[in-house]
């Protein structure tokens, strides 16, 4: 089962730049989410960071224009194989300017 993104997560918003913060629940951990995510990001061009929390979830922001950043949220809505994402929470954040993309240590 994959995750029900909010309408507004799902839209983008039109030119500019656009960030993300993003809280992933469900088997994401231990399965590869973040380094086939940081592939993913890499490819669409998007700038960021992810990282596995302490209670079993991913945490992750991503930045990019409104395509990269859809491009990026709609794989984490599937995962890698053997994940199963039960749940999200996307909220829209003040971009910074980011560039690249990194897995950060578990918080």
């Amino acid at each position: 089962m994959s995750a029900s993104w909010p309408t507004s997560a799902r839209r983008g918003k039109m030119g500019g730049m656009r960030r993300v913060h993003v809280t992933v629940r469900g088997d994401v951990q231990g399965v590869g989410y973040r380094y086939t995510m940081l592939i993913v990001a890499r490819e669409a061009g998007a700038a960021g960071w992810v990282r596995n929390r302490r209670d079993g979830s991913v945490e992750a922001e991503v930045e990019g224009t409104a395509g990269q950043v859809d491009e990026v949220l709609a794989w984490m809505a599937q995962g890698p194989p053997g994940s199963r994402v039960a749940q999200a929470t996307v909220t829209d954040a003040a971009t910074t300017g980011e560039r690249g993309f990194e897995v950060r240590p578990t918080e």
